[in-house]
């Protein structure tokens, strides 16, 4: 069974940095798409990013576009999201998430991790 493991939140200020990683174990997920959402109190989990099995192809939410980049180790079964120029909006519950189907809704998602705490203060 596919286990997914978040780390690399934290506390930061806004305009800083800072780069998550999720790691599996149980079962290689090299052949699946890997992408990651967030969820802020009272609000919806929202699609953030995602990355392809081969690690070629990307998308992220128009919200994120331009300051977040989604990468995949496939040989370390780790995916990373650097997260630069981090507005108080990001805070949220980070979540990194495998879907097998690619249609990456949160209904659909085959596997979460556990999720990480990122806050961002101004």
């Amino acid at each position: 069974q596919v286990q997914l493991v978040e780390s690399g939140g934290g506390l930061v200020q806004a305009g800083g940095s800072l780069r998550l990683s999720c790691a599996a174990s149980g079962r290689t997920i090299s052949s699946a798409a890997m992408g990651w959402f967030r969820q802020a109190p009272g609000k919806e989990r929202e699609f953030v990013a995602a990355v392809s099995s081969s690690g070629g192809y990307t998308n992220y939410a128009d919200s994120v576009k331009g300051r977040f980049t989604i990468s995949r180790d496939n040989a370390k079964n780790t995916m990373h999201l650097q997260m630069n120029s981090l507005k108080y909006e990001d805070t949220a519950v980070y979540y990194c998430a495998v879907d097998f189907d690619n249609r990456w809704l949160p209904k659909d998602i085959d596997v979460w991790g556990q999720g990480t705490q990122v806050t961002v203060s101004s």
